[in-house]
């Protein structure tokens, strides 16, 4: 079974045992969280659709670490002026593992997604 979710204004499409990088969650490593803004679900015998989200999913994850990003560099320049502005940027990120895709009064069409 997959789920499409949202967090951090982007979607991911995630399976149990899946290990994702997301924009900063509150909490600390080892805890358990729930994602409950699930756009899609969907397994072998179908997918269904939310509109704009699938009601009575929710994903459960486990928080591995709090990282950051690679730097990304940020440079101004403006030719035959002079100036320059070097300066540096790093994302805080958390890297979740997805533990289960649960449902509670969800039925799955039975026609197959293409």
């Amino acid at each position: 079974m997959f789920a499409v979710i949202k967090t951090g204004a982007k979607q991911y499409k995630v399976a149990v045992g899946d290990v994702i990088k997301v924009e900063k969650l509150d909490g600390e490593a080892g805890t358990e969280i729930s994602l409950d803004t699930v756009l899609m679900v969907g397994d072998d015998k179908g997918v269904k659709v939310g509109t704009p989200a699938v009601s009575g999913i929710i994903v459960t994850a486990e928080i591995l670490e709090q990282a950051r990003a690679a730097k990304i560099i940020v440079f101004k320049k403006k030719r035959r002026q002079g100036y320059r502005r070097k300066a540096g940027h790093r994302q805080e990120q958390t890297v979740l593992r997805i533990m289960a895709v649960s449902y509670t009064h969800l039925t799955l069409p039975t026609t197959p997604y293409v």
